[in-house]
């Protein structure tokens, strides 16, 4: 049987139609992967060289597992595709072009700390204030959004609506940061992750030695993997490498705009709901994948139907055909802490009674903070969990701290891998020094390492950097004639770090030098197994070729470990992601959707979009949680249920109680399957009324006897029907008739009620 013969009608001509500009709009759970990674192996074998395809992905895992599949269809050339992430892609051509645009071969890849360290260097020697109005990840941030809209440090200087709000915000240095920023790392030798796109640009526009049209004829076939989560910049980029012919641009892009959810990162939906008008003069064809093959009906045209409140979308109907399945449950805490513990009560139904293990089961919320009570009572039940989007193996510092060391033996010029490692461990050189070095590389335009031998030092100081600039340039020697994990021992031991590791024989010691140990054996892993960057099998084991693997790698690319466990992570990390049983908590107004979105119709839209992602990773299952009370920032804070929750029919929830009465309007987008007005107005039911803490007075516990009734300030007013144990300890049976679970045996001394008289 054809490969081809596995595909619905709508996926085999968005496989099979291959020239020109196409779109295809893929719902969730309808075979995205499968067109993408099929529309190349049908290219391949209609006698398209592999190396003439260019496909860009967001992962490495996605684009691995994209050249596993077409191998599966087509063999080994399958290997010669060229498919990576933009940053691995890019990066490996600025790698041959670089010195196009005046970086060297073998610039450094900065990552956040390097930028940061940078940032703040910069701002000290210009004598800012760096804890109050230039905070480093604020400057950050304006820098690389200014990136992302291509906007150069002088096209910066020109903008007077920038310049506006950086004054308004009295940051006036902002552009005078930026300009040294950029000039301090081309100096450097080096190019944040932002400057891979930025710089890719630069090179593509100023098309020095006709490198633009070089590219253009090479990549006759482009794809681009979940385009929805583009930025301007990379759109841009597309369109440079597409620009090679007035009729035929041969471009695939595959995406699908209700699951674009990374505003926050530069993405921009106007992307892809733009392409169809950009491409139309050149014939585009749009694919709708409208089936489901992954959720039931109740989970499918629920996400239909809260999907259809927002008015920016390419119009779509996704349907199951799945069965109906088991409705949607809905449960309504009274505190998070209940919600935690009836979450745990959940899962270990779902075991007992369906058979499902611990890794079908996810729990997903809008903010990591709420994994903390998820965690406690997962704990209690002995319920094996893992939480996704913890510190990176890649951040550690005793990882950092050794790599620091690879890449300065790669790169001299690297002035934050020179700052970290260049009085650790402790060899005398002190932060004066440092800053005096700093302060003569950027006077004189050239190289912290550089700088080293020029500037006037103590002669005791000179002769220790002396020593330091020897050692270097031993492992550079090393690093020259060895493969990357002799390079990479002989810096560990030489360098001093494996000796102060393995003298902490504390706990944390431990585990420190394991994972320096791990480090090394990933090197070794690297020089003794097939290894490939941007989609091509690398055969030089090098250390300068090893650095460069790990500088592109994502938290995605992270590979879990194979047990049996419950995962927990917020609803951006879920995304492309499936589970038979999915749990979202914290489904209350100002959580989910966030505070941040409310004034902003754009920002709801979104939010609203990221629901819709989370009620599609389900198969099965799907649970919405909410707590009517909830500790943020040191305060109870009483919460309405979220407007989703009303978005969502009522025939496809298990139970209407934990929900308000009152419906939507049946003319609502909603119930008209996303194809009514959006004028209509969406009536909002209001919760009983709790206690108001501010004319809450507890009552002396010594005073509260059996038949009294008294009010708690969470659970409200309850009866006491029994009071037993010893003087000092009492605890009362409380009954308290507007809550679940109402009976409550709570210790008087802790209980804080209020006697109602």
């Amino acid at each position: 049987m054809s490969y081809l013969d596995e595909l619905n009608e709508i996926q085999r001509q968005a496989v099979t139609t291959v020239e020109g500009p196409v779109m295809v709009i893929a719902g969730p759970g309808s075979g995205k992967t499968r067109v993408l990674t099929y529309r190349i192996a049908y290219l391949l074998e209609q006698g398209v060289a592999p190396w003439e395809i260019l496909a860009l992905t967001f992962t490495n895992k996605a684009a691995r597992g994209m050249k596993e599949r077409i191998a599966q269809v087509v063999g080994d050339k399958a290997n010669k595709v060229w498919a990576g992430t933009f940053h691995s892609i890019f990066a490996k051509i600025l790698r041959v072009e670089a010195p196009k645009i005046g970086y060297p071969s073998n610039f450094t890849i900065y990552d956040t700390d390097d930028s940061k360290s940078l940032l703040s260097s910069i701002m000290k020697s210009m004598n800012l204030d760096i804890k109050k109005r230039y905070n480093v990840n604020t400057i950050r941030g304006r820098i690389s959004s200014a990136k992302s809209n291509l906007i150069s440090p002088a096209a910066y200087a020109q903008n007077k609506e920038l310049l506006d709000k950086d004054k308004a915000n009295n940051r006036q240095d902002t552009v005078h940061i930026y300009k040294a920023y950029m000039n301090r790392c081309k100096t450097a030798g080096a190019m944040d992750f932002d400057d891979l796109l930025y710089q890719l640009y630069v090179l593509l526009h100023n098309n020095p030695d006709g490198v633009r049209e070089k590219y253009q004829q090479k990549f006759k076939y482009l794809l681009v993997d979940e385009f929805q989560d583009t930025n301007f910049l990379q759109y841009q980029i597309v369109r440079k490498l597409t620009e090679y012919d007035n009729s035929k641009r041969n471009i695939c892009v595959v995406g699908d705009d209700a699951q674009s959810i990374y505003a926050f990162r530069g993405a921009t939906i106007d992307n892809i709901l733009d392409y169809e008008k950009d491409y139309k003069p050149f014939g585009i064809k749009t694919f709708k994948l409208e089936q489901n093959y992954r959720s039931t009906e109740h989970i499918v045209k629920a996400a239909n139907e809260v999907i259809g409140f927002n008015k920016k979308q390419i119009k779509k109907e996704i349907w199951s055909d799945k069965g109906t399945g088991h409705k949607i449950k809905v449960i309504k805490a009274i505190s998070d802490t209940e919600e935690g513990r009836r979450v745990a009560d959940l899962i270990m139904e779902q075991k007992n009674r369906y058979h499902l293990s611990n890794s079908e089961i996810a729990i997903l919320y809008r903010t990591n903070a709420q994994s903390r009570v998820f965690e406690e009572y997962l704990r209690r039940q002995n319920i094996s969990y893992k939480i996704f989007g913890g510190l990176s193996f890649y951040q550690r510092k005793e990882i950092k701290d050794l790599i620091a060391y690879m890449r300065l033996t790669v790169n001299p010029a690297d002035e934050e891998a020179l700052k970290r490692v260049i009085n650790y461990p402790k060899r005398g050189i002190g932060k004066t020094t440092i800053d005096k070095i700093v302060a003569y590389a950027a006077d004189n335009g050239i190289s912290m390492w550089e700088s080293l031998t020029k500037v006037k030092l103590p002669a005791k100081t000179s002769q220790t950097i002396l020593e330091f600039i020897k050692m270097i340039g031993l492992f550079n020697k090393a690093s020259q004639s060895t493969d990357a994990y002799e390079a990479a021992s002989i810096i560990a031991r030489k360098s001093g770090l494996q000796g102060i590791l393995k003298a902490d024989k504390t706990t944390e010691g431990t585990s420190r030098m394991d994972n320096f140990t791990a480090l090394l054996d990933g090197v070794k892993d690297f020089v003794e197994n097939d290894e490939e960057i941007a989609g091509e099998e690398v055969d030089d084991k090098s250390l300068s070729t090893f650095l460069q693997t790990i500088a592109l790698y994502t938290d995605q690319d992270d590979s879990a470990d194979q047990d049996n466990y419950v995962t927990l992570m917020s609803v951006h990390a879920a995304k492309g992601l499936e589970f038979k049983s999915v749990i979202v908590g914290g489904m209350e107004e100002n959580l989910f959707p966030s505070f941040m979105a409310m004034d902003s119709p754009d920002g709801m839209d979104e939010e609203r979009r990221l629901f819709y992602v989370a009620i599609t990773r389900a198969e099965v299952f799907l649970t919405l949680t909410f707590a009517k009370s909830r500790y943020q920032y040191g305060k109870l804070r009483y919460n309405n249920p979220s407007r989703f929750l009303e978005e969502i029919d009522r025939d496809h929830i298990e139970s209407t109680s934990a929900i308000s009465s009152r419906r939507i309007s049946e003319s609502s987008p909603a119930r008209s399957s996303v194809r009514g007005n959006f004028n209509t107005v969406r009536k909002r039911a209001a919760l009983p009324t709790l206690v108001d803490p501010k004319t809450f007075q507890p009552s002396p516990s010594a005073n509260i006897r059996e038949g009294m009734e008294v009010i708690h300030l969470k659970f409200g007013k309850g009866k006491v029907n029994k009071i037993d144990g010893g003087k000092g300890n009492k605890i009362a049976t409380i009954v308290f008739p507007a809550v679940d679970n109402p009976e409550r045996r709570i210790m008087l001394k802790f209980a804080r009620l209020q006697i109602v008289e």
